[in-house]
């Protein structure tokens, strides 16, 4: 039998890969990484060259988890020709995450994890805030948005929306979730001067 050679990230991103289809089938805890080395098809040796530990396949998940949400939101806004308007509704509304990274988001939220949630979600709202900083500036072009500071604009607005809606960093009551949450488009025009009724796509289907 021929043994099959690959280049190590080759080798790391068909680990990982695996690994994420793993975590979202039989989740995080009844996943070994023997059952990660079957799937592949390697040896001991092997996964443990490339990661000391399912904590540590974990966190390289996490990682390439977010690389992928910042591509994806990329290519959405890639291909996308419309107005500033249009592309940020497109950038929130596209903005869902997939069911098979249900599980690893879950595993941000116990407690053992705070450091590497914290890690992850300031490279996700660094990222996406350089996405949304385009978008704002092509708003400013337009005339729609006023703003000296579109990417600081942008950097507070993900981070504000980020801590005060997810349960994982806080059990938030629902009801404060909709006062916030009925108060985001109000909010988002003022700090970018918008029209108003800019954002009011935010909450129509809140009643739902």
């Amino acid at each position: 039998m021929v043994r099959t050679v690959k280049k190590p990230e080759e080798r790391r991103q068909e680990i990982i890969a695996a690994a994420v289809k793993l975590f979202g089938s039989k989740g995080y805890e009844k996943t070994t990484m023997t059952n990660v080395m079957d799937t592949v098809g390697i040896a001991k040796g092997t996964i443990y060259h490339y990661f000391k530990s399912k904590e540590d396949l974990l966190e390289a998940v996490i990682e390439q988890s977010v690389v992928d949400y910042l591509a994806e939101m990329q290519a959405v806004l890639d291909e996308s020709t419309g107005t500033a308007l249009d592309k940020m509704q497109l950038l929130i509304t596209s903005g869902q995450v997939a069911d098979e990274k249900e599980e690893i988001i879950e595993q941000l939220h116990r407690p053992g994890n705070a450091g590497m949630q914290t890690r992850q979600l300031a490279v996700t709202i660094s990222g996406l805030a350089l996405l949304y900083a385009k978008v704002i500036q092509q708003g400013c072009d337009e005339g729609v948005f006023q703003t000296e500071y579109p990417l600081e604009s942008a950097e507070f607005m993900l981070s504000g929306i980020q801590f005060l809606t997810d349960l994982g960093i806080h059990p938030w009551q629902p009801e404060d979730l909709m006062r916030r949450a009925l108060s985001f488009p109000a909010l988002l025009e003022a700090q970018l001067r918008a029209p108003k009724g800019s954002f009011d796509f935010l909450i129509e289907n809140l009643s739902g």
